[in-house]
């Protein structure tokens, strides 16, 4: 079910920063000039949306530097392929995430697991959209890339990884430090539909590989000097990264 993007599914975080809201899934466009990365890039039925997105700050699919994969679950890479097979667009991420990319294996909650848990509030619809957006189609990217080198990446907005395993084992955020953003991907969300609460949290634990590793993270999260968070879910949260992670393992000790 193709995503239909509206005006206000762009928000400007920041002057060269934007936080877009695709199929209940967010990517982020940062522009430097006439380029810019994309991080993320939502569901396969996304696809003509993340387009529709550049062309709507002003960038065309031929702008994007890179694409930098947070983690390689189906709803975070959907056009990622496309991207790299049509305007040669390269697709960057840690190097435990390569083989997940690749789809050597699939590390991602199978439909029996979450039929298990359809008893739970919002499952179910959460589900069906999921399904209708791609969320099980075979999407692998074909040469994905690890980082060339540690630190700092010489791409748009001076992205810095921040391995976060847990979700996957490869997962990133990504640090924008001139901008004091913080992309956290799924390693810290602030809304999601089978969640009941708002604000920091952890995603429901079906979804992660390890949610030891993923607790264990927050503390990476802590460390990091940032006052904007830009989820894989939910809004933009405004307030220290520290905050944010200790309320996330807060919430996540209460639904143990």
């Amino acid at each position: 079910m193709p995503k239909v993007l509206r005006d206000d599914d762009i928000v400007r975080v920041e002057s060269n920063v934007y936080s877009v809201s695709g199929s209940n899934t967010n990517w982020v466009i940062v522009k430097d000039g006439d380029s810019c990365i994309l991080v993320d890039t939502g569901y396969p039925g996304d696809r003509d949306a993340v387009l529709a997105s550049l062309e709507m700050v002003g960038l065309n699919p031929r702008a994007v530097a890179a694409v930098l994969v947070t983690h390689a679950h189906n709803d975070h890479i959907g056009a990622a392929e496309h991207l790299r097979v049509v305007y040669g667009v390269p697709v960057l991420m840690h190097q435990a995430e390569v083989p997940h990319a690749r789809r050597d294996f699939l590390d991602q909650v199978s439909v029996g697991q979450v039929l298990s848990q359809a008893w739970r509030p919002g499952v179910l619809p959460w589900a069906v959209h999921a399904l209708r957006a791609g969320g099980t189609a075979h999407v692998p990217v074909s040469k994905p890339q690890a980082f060339p080198a540690p630190g700092a990446l010489d791409l748009p907005g001076g992205p810095t990884p921040v391995h976060t395993p847990g979700h996957t084992n490869g997962h990133c955020a990504y640090h924008l430090p001139d901008s004091g953003i913080l992309i956290t991907g799924d390693a810290l969300v602030t809304a999601h539909p089978t969640s009941r609460i708002s604000g920091p949290q952890l995603l429901p634990a079906m979804f992660h590989t390890d949610r030891s590793r993923t607790l264990e993270s927050l503390a990476l999260i802590e460390g990091v000097d940032a006052d904007v968070l830009l989820p894989g879910h939910g809004p933009a949260h405004h307030g220290p990264a520290k905050e944010a992670a200790l309320t996330a393992r807060e919430r996540a000790a209460a639904h143990t």
